[in-house]
């Protein structure tokens, strides 16, 4: 595995396994059981993923020593605020079972999250948690939110892949010293990604597949990387990413697939901001 370094000096594994949509728990323990069994040691939960439990156990019964898995979980929209996040934090660490959280996350910069973020600041300076960032955040707000608080974000979840590639945002987060973090790398299965013509030639050069090309193409851009599959051969094509790397001719190549926006969620819309609110995870 190898790795980047956070802002505060804290070394994250460039890529880790995500486990959005597998909210069953024994689905979501065997998957992470199984992840941890190929290799990764870095697992991305949420208490909106409702599988925090799942994770946690799934660590603890790997035989892996706690420090040797980066666990990141991420306080939902209906937490976010100076109280509420201080709550949800210690309600993810009871349900994960866990003393400490490696890094934990706003999930949207929704509700209060100038105050969520003090909350997260007390957290990190108690030593409840090692890093602290945001995720969907898109340039304005990075730019804002760095130039706002105390401690600076260590870190930005963000969509990308070769269909929606947000340099800007990148570029962005490279001058505040945000590391970028890609979710959706594979785009949800969109613009047949897996058998497209650019990545697939791409692909055929170093014998890999598109998705493959896709996951590189994130890692050499200095994003790490949270593919995630329940087929455990998947999981270790996933992982083999590290013994090839893109030309600048390759990249230029992938450059134009960019559309420039989101086919997966549209952050900007009314809509989809009253249903994230809308979504209660408790009373």
């Amino acid at each position: 595995m190898e790795y980047f370094t956070l802002n505060n000096g804290v070394k994250i594994p460039q890529i880790g396994f995500g486990t959005f949509q597998i909210p069953k728990y024994a689905a979501a323990k065997r998957a992470v059981s199984e992840a941890l069994e190929v290799g990764y040691r870095m697992i991305d939960t949420a208490a909106a993923y409702m599988n925090e439990r799942a994770v946690g156990d799934a660590i603890r019964e790997s035989g892996l020593k706690r420090e040797e898995v980066f666990v990141i979980s991420k306080i939902w929209v209906q937490d976010i605020g100076y109280e509420s996040t201080k709550k949800a934090i210690d309600r993810s660490l009871a349900e994960l079972g866990f003393d400490y959280l490696d890094l934990m996350l706003l999930h949207q910069p929704m509700n209060d999250y100038y105050g969520g973020w003090r909350a997260l600041e007390e957290a990190y300076r108690a030593g409840k948690l090692r890093a602290i960032g945001m995720a969907n955040c898109y340039p304005h707000v990075i730019a804002d939110l760095c130039l706002s608080v105390e401690i600076p974000p260590m870190l930005n979840q963000v969509e990308i892949h070769p269909f929606f590639q947000q340099q800007k945002n990148l570029d962005t987060m490279r001058e505040f010293g945000v590391l970028p973090q890609a979710w959706g790398s594979f785009a949800e299965g969109k613009f047949g990604i897996f058998t497209h013509p650019v990545l697939t030639e791409i692909g055929k050069k170093y014998g890999k597949s598109a998705a493959q090309v896709s996951l590189r193409w994130s890692l050499q851009r200095g994003a790490c990387v949270i593919p995630k599959s329940v087929h455990q051969e998947r999981m270790r094509q996933n992982l083999d990413v590290f013994d090839f790397s893109l030309t600048d001719e390759d990249m230029k190549k992938i450059a134009p697939l960019d559309r420039g926006r989101s086919e997966i969620v549209d952050h900007f819309s009314p809509e989809f901001v009253k249903m994230l609110h809308g979504l209660k995870l408790h009373d």
